[in-house]
């Protein structure tokens, strides 16, 4: 990734952050947290990883980001000095949960010891 795609995508993940916290009114978006966001070389395209605390909801937290992302571009694309705004697709970080798995794991080799 090109530093300025690297510039981008750090701006864009702050800006995101905001938009769902100060700017959608759907109050199951509010408890996300935006992890990444990987740009397509042509900026046509962008992943949102994000995480959440409801793990039950997860389903129903993903649609509503997806049918909120032309809301939130549109907001993007006033705050941001960019010519072409990338398209948003929300994607669900499953790092935090592998994570745990492995550590679970880790524990109970350790506990076996």
């Amino acid at each position: 990734m090109s530093i300025k795609l690297e510039r981008l995508s750090n701006i864009m993940l702050e800006e995101i952050g905001k938009v769902i916290m100060e700017e959608v009114k759907d109050e199951n978006i509010k408890f996300v947290t935006i992890t990444a966001v990987k740009i397509t070389n042509d900026l046509s395209y962008a992943k949102v990883y994000f995480t959440t605390l409801l793990d039950d909801k997860k389903e129903d937290i993903l649609k509503a980001l997806n049918n909120a992302s032309g809301f939130i571009r549109n907001k993007l694309f006033d705050r941001m000095e960019i010519r072409k705004m990338p398209t948003l697709n929300f994607v669900y970080d499953q790092s935090i949960d592998y994570g745990e798995k492995i550590e679970k794991i880790i524990d109970k080799i350790n506990e076996e010891k």
